[in-house]
């Protein structure tokens, strides 16, 4: 049965980011540092190719996939856009001190969001509803590969949810202009949603063999997110 791979990769550095500011849905454009690190990684290591391109409609997303693929034609897949994060939008964390509802959702209270903005699990949901269309397109169009340029929230969020082997979120964490690359198998898909996480990118030279996992640790893996242990619940 045919397989699917989809490679995750961090955009670029912004200007948002070396100013320290939450820039979700703000277009903030590559920093000259950015431009400047994409190219020396893609000098360094290898960046797979792909039949399909996808990037968040942020424009940071959009200038890194041309950066790395310059002749690829990139579909914008807006569900896999960053957190919005409302009144706090290209805001410094110390410019948002005094704010009651900042430190709550700083400090990980349930239920805390930025005013008109996204809640940790609106943003789960959001994210997780387009990957998984993401894949469904991929399974009908036959497309095997697919190269995605999104946020480090949302490739953490995402191989948190759906990547083995099953790690803790802040474990899928990855420098900018980096990332991983995922298999998908259609029946483990189908049974337990389950993406195998086999390499980073880019691929180095001195690095590049795929972490090999058995087909019973995937089928494990899966079986145990479709059927969990109950002492697990307890």
């Amino acid at each position: 049965m045919r397989s699917y791979v989809i490679h995750l990769i961090r955009h670029g550095i912004c200007e948002g980011n070396l100013e320290g500011r939450y820039v979700g849905r703000t277009q903030s454009p590559l920093a000259e540092a950015g431009l400047k690190d994409l190219l020396r990684l893609k000098a360094k290591g290898k960046f797979p190719e792909a039949e399909k391109y996808y990037a968040s409609p942020c424009v940071r997303c959009v200038d890194t996939l041309k950066v790395l693929y310059p002749t690829a034609d990139p579909e914008v897949v807006f569900e896999l856009a960053e957190c919005d994060f409302g009144d706090w939008e290209n805001k410094k964390a110390e410019e948002l001190m005094q704010d009651p509802a900042f430190l709550r959702w700083m400090n990980g209270e349930k239920g805390a969001a930025p005013p008109n903005g996204e809640s940790s699990a609106v943003f789960m949901q959001r994210v997780c509803a387009g990957f998984e269309m993401l894949v469904k397109n991929m399974m009908v169009e036959g497309t095997g590969s697919a190269v995605l340029v999104t946020h480090g929230g949302v490739i953490m969020t995402l191989l948190a949810a759906y990547g083995l082997p099953r790690a803790r979120m802040t474990d899928w964490m990855c420098e900018n202009g980096e990332g991983y690359s995922v298999r998908i198998d259609p029946m483990l898909w189908s049974r337990g949603m389950a993406a195998e996480v086999f390499q980073k990118l880019p691929v180095l030279p001195e690095t590049g063999a795929a972490r090999e996992y058995s087909f019973l640790d995937i089928a494990r893996e899966a079986a145990s997110r479709a059927y969990p242990d109950p002492k697990d619940e307890e």
